[in-house]
């Protein structure tokens, strides 16, 4: 008999294309909040004053900031992403708002960079579908999160509703869940609050 695969892979994903930092502005409209819904989307995964979060894929910052006002002066955000622009842009935004509880990180395709064992959530907005090596780097999400660490990974719809990539980008739920459990993750549960996108959690 053949050996079996301790593990199903999922199949091979071709990326989609890397947001630019040109585009930030794109991240920023006025109606985001009302349909993003930080609050919530922090409440879920359980983060608090003093707590160490992370945001990968952090671009401009949006939810960096709002993540760093949660976590408040006892807390810590890591704010990842692979684009050297966009950590700049990122720096510029945390000075100018006067925070300093933030660390923007160079992260690489595989490895955001974050530190073993100290985080206690790690979110993920809108970027799964740009990720070249998925497997890898939630393999080093895991390894960095505390034993009770929450990963939210949220995405868009499939087909062509509200704002995001257009429909050939996007990447159904099972995909990512499939992704998380090979990378070692445990799918937690689904939320639905959102109107745009879906909300998934993981833990170690």
């Amino acid at each position: 008999m053949p050996p079996v695969s301790a593990q199903p892979q999922p199949p091979p994903r071709r990326p989609g294309r890397i947001f630019s930092p040109t585009d930030i502005g794109l991240l920023e409209a006025p109606d985001r909040e009302a349909w993003q819904k930080p609050d919530q989307v922090m409440d879920s995964l359980q983060i608090a004053e003093g707590s160490v979060a992370a945001d990968l894929g952090a671009a401009g910052g949006w939810f960096t900031i709002r993540l760093a006002r949660r976590v408040g002066r006892n807390g810590l955000v890591y704010a990842e992403d692979i684009q050297r622009l966009m950590i700049e842009a990122i720096q510029r935004r945390v000075q100018r708002e006067g925070l300093t509880n933030v660390r923007p990180l160079l992260g690489t395709k595989d490895d955001p960079g974050l530190p073993a064992g100290a985080v206690d959530a790690v979110l993920i907005v809108d970027v799964f579908h740009e990720m070249e090596d998925p497997i890898a780097l939630l393999k080093n999400v895991d390894k960095a999160l505390k034993p009770n660490g929450l990963v939210g990974i949220i995405d868009y719809r499939l087909g062509q509703g509200g704002p995001g990539p257009g429909p050939e980008e996007r990447v159904a739920p099972s995909v990512i869940i499939d992704t998380a459990k090979a990378a070692g993750l445990i799918f937690v549960s689904e939320e639905h609050f959102l109107p745009y996108q879906y909300f998934l959690r993981f833990g170690k």
